[in-house]
């Protein structure tokens, strides 16, 4: 077994000062925090298929919802739903799909707080998944790091 298929969700979410982190974190911070994490990776999706704009178009969503509060379930739930649909037919496990999940958990962020730590970790995903076999681990554990340091960073402003 490779290098890439050991990744899993799993891994991330034994990151407990992350997980103790997002508790004590405003929803809003978290939504910022989350679309942060998933545009990092949004260029994964972006570059293999330019005409399709579902995952850019969840963190547009996410967006206003920040800067207007104004929400509408039923429009964070299309936009979570159509990035998902999106990764799906990517169809094979690669970056681009993680990328596409990864947007789909953020704009689900201003439902569910914790949903940023699903953007988070399918942007840990992508990077796995884009990096090469020898340096994919040593390049989610530096991505960790800046999401974790970010979070804090933005929790002090």
């Amino acid at each position: 077994m490779d290098n890439k298929s050991k990744f899993s969700l799993l891994q991330y979410r034994k990151d407990e000062r992350i997980v103790n982190l997002v508790k004590k974190t405003d929803k809003k911070i978290l939504a910022v925090w989350a679309i942060d994490c998933a545009e990092r990776v949004l260029p994964y999706f972006e570059k293999k298929y330019p005409k399709d704009k579902r995952p850019r178009k969840a963190i547009e969503i996410l967006k206003d919802w920040i800067r207007t509060g104004e929400f509408k379930m039923r429009v964070i739930r299309k936009a979570s739903l159509d990035s998902h649909a999106s990764a799906c037919e990517v169809g094979e496990d690669n970056a681009a799909r993680s990328a596409a999940r990864a947007a789909g958990q953020a704009v689900a962020t201003a439902h569910v707080p914790t949903h940023s730590i699903g953007a988070a970790i399918y942007a840990l995903q992508a990077i796995h998944r884009a990096s090469k076999p020898l340096n994919a681990d040593e390049a989610v554990n530096k991505e960790r790091d800046w999401q974790y340091e970010h979070l804090i960073e933005l929790n002090k402003k």
